[in-house]
């Protein structure tokens, strides 16, 4: 793969993105936020929600869901080919899916560490080799994202194999952003904690803890995260490589 010239044209917004986990929560706001600015989303979950199944009618043609597993490799291979069929190319990827960790780590079996790791690293590594492969032989170009979090730049108790796997996905974000000569804009947002499944687990205390300690005095929420990724999707921002972390301040 050689190096581009330098007169090499932006990166085409997206037009088609595939959204891992996006039936709820942050996957659902992205999904929605998607769908918005015009483009077509693929999006998969162990299980579809009402919400994405409204969504589904509202954007007949536009949204293409189905009840996969992010671990189960042909489920997703069938995947893109269905989605694909349905929708055109898949022109950029938003890795969103992933598991939570509530547990020190001196408290965390082998065989969890095994399952996180591979949900949270593993299996989205895999889905964006999947994913490169389809869109460079359909477009050639394209834009990822990478959901990782606030917790692989500071430490938090209860989260190591957690955080273990969000670094390990900033890592590779960066090393493929190279990789890549100017094909795909590779890219993480870093969310801090917001309201969710995953960080409910923290307890209604720690989580008010964390809000009084973040400099702008309120917790991010998926409205916040929604722009942000948009623009690494749709915007001629030139950004690759990078960690966008959105905290409130609290990592500073």
């Amino acid at each position: 793969m050689s190096d581009p010239v330098s007169t090499q044209d932006p990166i085409p917004a997206a037009s088609c993105v595939l959204i891992t986990g996006g039936t709820k929560g942050l996957g659902l706001e992205l999904v929605r936020d998607t769908l918005q600015r015009g483009a077509k989303v693929a999006t998969f979950s162990r299980k579809l929600t009402p919400e994405i199944e409204q969504l589904q009618q509202e954007y007949d043609g536009r949204l293409f869901a189905a009840p996969v597993d992010i671990n189960d490799q042909d489920g997703v291979k069938r995947f893109f080919k269905d989605a694909s069929a349905v929708l055109g190319p898949i022109d950029s990827l938003v890795n969103n899916a992933a598991m939570g960790q509530d547990s020190m780590h001196l408290h965390t079996s082998p065989e969890q560490i095994a399952r996180i790791v591979q949900t949270n690293l593993t299996a989205p590594l895999v889905l964006t080799r999947a994913f490169i492969r389809h869109a460079m032989a359909k477009t050639g170009r394209g834009r990822i994202v990478m959901i990782t979090s606030v917790c692989a730049q500071r430490g938090y108790s209860g989260l190591v194999t957690y955080a273990a796997t969000k670094g390990g996905l900033d890592a590779a974000m960066r090393t493929l952003a190279r990789e890549m000569h100017g094909r795909f804009l590779v890219n993480s947002v870093a969310p801090g904690f917001f309201a969710s499944d995953m960080s409910s687990v923290l307890g209604t205390e720690q989580l008010s803890t964390i809000a009084r300690r973040t400099p702008s005095g309120r917790m991010v929420t998926p409205a916040n995260i929604a722009p942000v990724v948009r623009s690494l999707l749709f915007d001629d921002t030139n950004l690759n490589g990078q960690v966008i972390t959105i905290d409130g301040g609290s990592s500073i």
